[in-house]
């Protein structure tokens, strides 16, 4: 078959096909579309659900937590309310008998028996429940300082 095109016509047309496919190219990656997020629809319904569970599980699981520690509060005042319960008993055991009965009201109250002699001596032991003697229960709380200067103020008082 004879070329019916001259090689001028060839190179010409073979030009035009070369610019045609160099302004395709230039114009597909103008036109290429932005590069695809990689989070997809999948992926976010799947956060927004796991934000979802953890919204509505948050608030229950706080409740929780909040009832275990109270729980736990109210088991150690049971214990201790127990504890407590047991020293009382012990307590009550121990004035149900005369001789602890007797100790203590000579103790505290100073009582003696008809023909003893009672005496007191003040400012020694602890004073509590006997008139006219100082209370030194708070002498220990108080500074060396407070004790001496309280100590000359009941001297210049009784004299």
């Amino acid at each position: 078959m004879a070329e019916r095109f001259s090689t001028a016509t060839r190179l010409r047309a073979l030009g035009s096909q070369a610019a045609a496919r160099v302004y395709r190219a230039q114009s597909r990656r103008l036109r290429r579309p932005p590069r695809r997020s990689r989070l997809t629809g999948r992926a976010a319904l799947l956060a927004l659900v796991v934000c979802g569970l953890v919204v509505a599980l948050a608030y229950p699981l706080r409740q929780y937590v909040s009832q275990r520690a109270d729980i736990a509060d109210q088991r150690s005042e049971l214990e201790r309310a127990r504890e407590e319960v047991r020293e009382l008993r012990d307590l009550k055991a121990r004035w149900q008998d005369p001789a602890f009965v007797e100790r203590q009201a000579r103790e505290r109250l100073h009582y003696v028996r008809p023909g003893e002699t009672a005496y007191i001596v003040p400012g020694a032991g602890s004073g509590a429940g006997a008139p006219g003697l100082g209370d030194d229960t708070d002498a220990a709380e108080q500074p060396w300082y407070d004790n001496l200067w309280d100590g000359v103020d009941r001297a210049d008082q009784s004299g």
